[in-house]
């Protein structure tokens, strides 16, 4: 008689169970139809001198006998087993007498809401007949009884063994295939070695956890790597077996779900970037959210830079001008400061990308990344963290180029792959109706970035003296702001430091802001006078402006001395310079006050004098980087100070780049910075 088989698209394949060592029927539906035998089955149960087929035998078989058991492992998936009990008459054959059999009912799965009843057989006979064989005998069939079982309820495309303890003990030939490893090197804890770096730990607890404290089926999901070299996700499930309540070893199987992982990841990403430009309105925002979604997925870091494709007078000229604008790292990495300016060369590899609008994936030895594959400020980033690969991302929208994502994979990490440039290409082209909306701000705050700029000088570099200034303009608002900082040296030699605010937040306060910034320029290179003097001839000229003007100033000679350098400076309602020595201590300057300017003062505007160690730093910055709403100010100046003494060995370019990246700021307001930074004997500059 013929095999009794059904095929289905349930994904199982009976054929597996032809060889096995004991009887295997399979039936399908309420009405337990009879699909699947294999040989060892109808080699028990065929034909002997009767004319009935397998099928109505066995119908008549549960009919008779054991209906209402298929009807409950059926309806309620509880296994029942039988042991060791007599053959039972059915059509055409009556009962020998002479054979016993232990059998096992339990459920199948075909698909969903797709159930049968598998059934499993095994002779025992001679077991019955000889006692002591049979307490040998049955304790391996039984073994391998469940064995199968187990192997029906997980298959997949990798059947593996396990003892108790967890470690592999059995041979597993497919997975040799799939990772090239050698039965020595995957042995016991070996195969760890072909899990990802970033899924091992996770796997060895969910693994241990199971061990300790076994339940029902374990489940897991890791990266793979294959003899090729590529990582692929897989599915986990293992069960244990257990003999007399004491587990003695653990089926399982590891199923390639690749394609649809990746197909969750797309969706996933998909959704998360709909999350963060629905919920989010400036271009920054949004583009910080990305990265933080790109670092959660596929990436170790992740920099968000802002373009300028003009030529930047303030930084001497140069085909690009970026701000980086937002980070993001993975866990135990530092992570870059939020913010930081720098000008690109032509051949840096960020110009090529933004030139060409395509990706530009660059690879290199780890911890080595040549000078031109990102900007100078986060190459020692890359070098400290063994960098392996950046990936350069232009973000288009709308035709032009506002901002670059650059993904970043570390250590043993592989780069970024094909389909992962893909799938970030459609997470940016599927947010960008909300990425167009933002950029249309952005424009217009760039052309008042690009005014404000122009008004802006850049600092001299004085002997000795190291100056470094920073603009950020506010994110809120598209107007060009009244903040402004200036630094010129005087017609005797000494450097000038100046910053101040103009009330207002508007072209305006912007026109006023320039006409100050000239007259004050003006005034300290004709008369060379104490600051405060030079502050109250400021006062009195402000009343030739058409409209009433107020405005807060810092005006600041760095004078040389016998020991060094002196500040030398006068303060009109602005808050306290602030000094920070090589040591890390930091405190403000409380000499020198005077009212606001834009209004009738007829007192001297006091000056005061303050030594200036060597290697000492003055920052002079305007209220946005230190008031928030609904705070008192000295919060604002304490968090200030603290954050200036833990950078305080950073060169001045960095030190400003800190400072407004690490302090909370409201975003409503502009922010201007100006440090000077005195000679130190130490210093080779």
């Amino acid at each position: 008689m013929g095999a009794v088989e059904e095929r289905d698209d349930s994904g199982l394949g009976f054929e597996m169970l032809d060889p096995a060592p004991v009887g295997v029927a399979v039936t399908r539906g309420p009405e337990h139809r009879l699909v699947y035998t294999n040989t060892h089955y109808r080699s028990l149960f065929g034909r002997r001198g009767g004319t009935a087929g397998m099928e109505e035998v066995f119908a008549d078989f549960v009919r008779r006998f054991y209906r209402r058991q298929f009807d409950r492992v059926y309806l309620t998936g509880e296994p029942i087993v039988a042991t060791a009990e007599p053959e039972l008459p059915v059509i055409g054959r009556p009962a020998s007498g002479q054979r016993y059999f232990t059998s096992s009912l339990s459920r199948i799965v075909f698909g969903r809401g797709d159930h049968g009843v598998l059934v499993v057989v095994l002779e025992v006979t001679e077991q019955v007949a000889a006692a002591r064989e049979m307490a040998v005998l049955a304790e391996e069939r039984r073994r391998v009884l469940r064995r199968y079982e187990s192997l029906v309820r997980v298959s997949a495309d990798i059947l593996w063994v396990t003892g108790s303890d967890g470690c592999v003990y059995e041979r597993t030939p497919n997975w040799e295939q799939l990772t090239g490893q050698t039965w020595e090197e995957y042995r016991g804890q070996g195969w760890l070695r072909m899990v990802h770096p970033d899924d091992r730990a996770d796997t060895v607890r969910s693994w241990k956890e199971a061990i300790a404290h076994p339940g029902g089926v374990w489940e897991h999901v890791y990266r793979l790597r294959t003899l090729h070299g590529g990582y692929r996700h897989f599915q986990l499930r293992a069960v244990p077996v257990r003999e007399r309540g004491e587990i003695v070893e653990w089926v399982g199987s590891s199923t390639d779900i690749e394609e649809q992982w990746a197909e969750q990841r797309r969706k996933r990403l998909r959704d998360r970037a709909a999350a963060a430009t629905v919920r989010l309105r400036s271009l920054q925002e949004m583009l910080g959210t990305l990265a933080e979604v790109i670092v959660r997925e596929m990436a170790d870091g992740c920099g968000v830079y802002l373009v300028t494709d003009l030529t930047d007078q303030r930084l001497g000229g140069g085909p690009f001008f970026i701000e980086r604008m937002a980070t993001a790292a993975r866990h135990g990495l530092l992570r870059l400061p939020a913010y930081s300016e720098e000008r690109l060369g032509a051949g840096n590899a960020f110009v090529t990308a933004v030139r060409g609008r395509r990706p530009l994936l660059k690879t290199f030895p780890a911890g080595a990344p040549p000078s031109d594959v990102a900007p100078r400020g986060t190459l020692p980033w890359l070098i400290a963290n063994d960098a392996n690969s950046v990936l350069i991302l232009p973000v288009v929208v709308d035709g032009t180029v506002p901002a670059v994502v650059a993904v970043v994979t570390c250590g043993d990490r592989p780069p970024v792959s094909e389909d992962d440039i893909s799938l970030l290409l459609s997470m940016f082209d599927h947010a960008h109706d909300a990425l167009s909306r933002a950029i249309r701000f952005q424009r217009a705050q760039q052309v008042a970035l690009a005014l404000q700029y122009s008004l802006l000088a850049e600092p001299p570099c004085p002997d000795g003296l190291r100056v470094a200034a920073r603009y950020r303009a506010s994110p809120s608002a598209a107007e060009v702001g009244g903040d402004w900082y200036d630094s010129f040296v005087l017609p005797d030699g000494v450097p000038v430091l100046a910053i101040g605010d103009v009330v207002g937040h508007d072209l305006a306060a912007a026109v006023a802001m320039s006409q100050i910034r000239n007259m004050l320029r003006a005034l300290a290179m004709d008369r060379r006078e104490p600051p405060g003097e030079i502050l109250s001839r400021l006062n009195l000229t402000m009343e030739s402006l058409v409209s009433e003007v107020m405005a807060t100033c810092v005006y600041a000679r760095v004078e040389p001395s016998d020991d060094g350098h002196r500040l030398h400076y006068a303060v009109a309602g602005h808050p306290p310079p602030l000094l920070v020595t090589p040591g890390g201590r930091g405190r403000f300057l409380e000499g020198g006050l005077s009212p606001l300017l834009g209004f009738p003062y007829a007192e001297p505007r006091p000056s005061h004098v303050e030594p200036l160690p060597p290697g000492s730093t003055v920052l002079l910055y305007t209220d946005g980087l230190v008031e928030r709403s609904g705070e008192h100010l000295d919060r604002g100046l304490e968090r200030l100070r603290l954050a200036a003494e833990e950078v305080a060995d950073q060169p001045p370019d960095k030190f400003c780049d800190h400072l407004l990246s690490g302090l909370p700021t409201t975003g409503l307001d502009d922010i201007a910075v100006i440090a000077a930074r005195t000679p130190h004997p130490d210093d080779p500059r």
